[in-house]
């Protein structure tokens, strides 16, 4: 579980998080949602190290990042995979040579015992014989996948996803938001996706934590999403006319 306690942060007189406070579950797909500005992807960053803050603090599993010494920081880092929103992939490396590379960064692994590692995520993640192509020669939707597959082939206990499901298209999304759920679900990761996707909130929104203007605004899963009266939620996720629709045939359903 990661949590996070009163969590302030500015850049000079811009002040972007403002008390927020909150958690992610083990197992469970974590949705960070909000408006562009809202805060999430400065919040995102602060949860995986690359900003300090001013005040408040984020724990891993009860422990505090803030506390650690850089060898215990070093070990943590071992344990996050990270899907980029471009997807970030080395385009002078094969797709299985930047599958390895974190092995090669955190492991004393062979290179059979990395082959190996490298064989099970790309079969798991349906590409099994992508190993000598490059990212250029890979759709879109290949590129994410093989993004995953770098991000799970250290067993990582806490998975990070920016915007996985930018620039796909609508049936490409939902395979990458059914492949991280999966993923999530078959090694009790903590999985924390930031989004703008409602499509994604509704397929996988296990828990969902809206930022507006630096406040957590509101938090829920998907199923209470529909039942909120929260006008700044209501009014950031009828932007989506498939949410439109989906809270027509829920309140249809429960009346």
């Amino acid at each position: 579980m990661i949590e996070v306690n009163d969590l302030h942060k500015s850049f000079g007189d811009a002040h972007i998080l403002k008390g927020i406070t909150t958690s992610f579950e083990k197992g469970k797909t974590n949705l960070i949602i909000g408006q562009s500005g809202s805060g999430k992807t400065v919040f995102l960053k602060c949860l995986l190290g690359l900003f300090d803050y001013e005040k408040g603090t984020i724990s891993y599993d009860g422990k505090i990042i803030s506390d650690l010494s850089p060898d215990a920081k070093r070990d943590l880092r071992a344990k996050i995979g990270m899907v980029f929103q471009g997807s970030a992939l080395f385009d002078s490396m094969t797709i299985a040579e930047n599958v390895m590379f974190p092995l090669r960064m955190f492991t004393k692994q062979s290179l059979s015992e990395m082959e190996d590692r490298v064989n099970v995520v790309l079969n798991r993640v349906n590409l099994p014989d992508a190993h000598k192509k490059m990212p250029s020669e890979a759709s879109g939707g290949m590129q994410k996948r093989v993004a995953i597959a770098r991000a799970i082939v250290n067993n990582p206990k806490y998975l990070f996803c920016d915007e996985p499901n930018s620039g796909l298209d609508p049936k490409t999304a939902i395979v990458i938001d059914n492949l991280i759920q999966e993923i999530t679900d078959e090694f009790s990761i903590t999985t924390v996706i930031n989004s703008h996707d409602m499509n994604s909130v509704m397929e996988i929104g296990e828990k969902i934590v809206f930022l507006k203007n630096g406040f957590k605004e509101w938090e829920g899963s998907k199923e209470t999403i529909f039942r909120t009266d929260n006008k700044a939620v209501t009014d950031f996720v009828y932007s989506s006319e498939l949410f439109k629709k989906v809270r027509r045939m829920y309140q249809e359903e429960n009346q």
